[in-house]
């Protein structure tokens, strides 16, 4: 949601074009990590350990995120995108907090179902 009102607000201000492919795709990338665990299309797919692309997803978008949104604050060309690049940080605060949780979550050595009979 915060990533589509950052979308939503750099390109109502006709901001630079940087600013709006930035947030178009975390939303697009957002949205497909969504039906990726909505549809539990991660526990077929096993070729891949789909937490840690999400973290690393998280840790790049918080980078990419930081210089652009930082970039609209200061170059401040007009209200709304002074507002895409405030929502824009808060989504930067949510990708390092989604990174840290996943982090957190993941156990590397361990099964990865989450409803492993324990003996």
């Amino acid at each position: 949601v915060v990533a589509f009102a950052t979308f939503v607000c750099f390109v109502a201000s006709r901001s630079h074009e940087a600013y709006t492919a930035l947030a178009v795709m975390e939303v697009v990338i957002t949205l497909l990590f969504f039906l990726l665990y909505l549809l539990k299309l991660d526990k077929k797919m096993k070729w891949l350990f789909w937490p840690l692309a999400d973290i690393f997803n998280s840790v790049i978008a918080a980078v990419f995120l930081l210089v652009v949104c930082l970039f609209a604050i200061i170059i401040k060309t007009n209200n709304g995108t002074l507002v895409g690049g405030v929502f824009g940080l808060v989504l930067l605060v949510l990708c390092i907090a989604d990174a840290v949780v996943l982090f957190r979550k993941i156990s590397l050595g361990g099964p990865r179902g989450r409803n492993c009979p324990t003996r």
